[in-house]
């Protein structure tokens, strides 16, 4: 397992094409996500079946892609959110590879300013 020393990910809730490599995952990131690609975020995808994940980020020397396929199982990725991106904490992006639900271990958010 790959150690991710990270502050946040930046998850494109919508389905992806999984022919996409770099280049085309830059584009969604830039276009989509309006981000900069080569920022120090990490930004991750997920295909249409939910079974496979790839993740993008700027390592200050190029890109690096990797992917992540599930053998029996899906992602439990959180397409139903009304934001069409959304930002993980280190946590929660280790909850969502190990198989648990982001969304169920969200913060409550009582709209009250402390």
């Amino acid at each position: 397992m790959i150690n991710w020393n990270i502050d946040s990910v930046l998850l494109h809730r919508q389905p992806v094409d999984f022919r996409k490599s770099i280049n085309g995952l830059a584009a969604i990131v830039e276009q989509e996500i309006a981000e900069f690609a080569m920022s120090s975020k990490v930004f991750a995808f997920c295909n249409k079946n939910k079974d496979k994940i790839k993740v993008l980020y700027w390592d200050k020397t190029g890109f690096a892609l990797w992917q992540k396929r599930l053998e029996k199982d899906k992602f439990k990725w959180p397409d139903k959110e009304s934001d069409d991106v959304l930002t993980l904490t280190a946590e929660q992006w280790q909850w969502l590879l190990s198989g648990l639900s982001v969304i169920a271990h969200k913060p409550l958010n009582y709209g009250y300013n402390f």
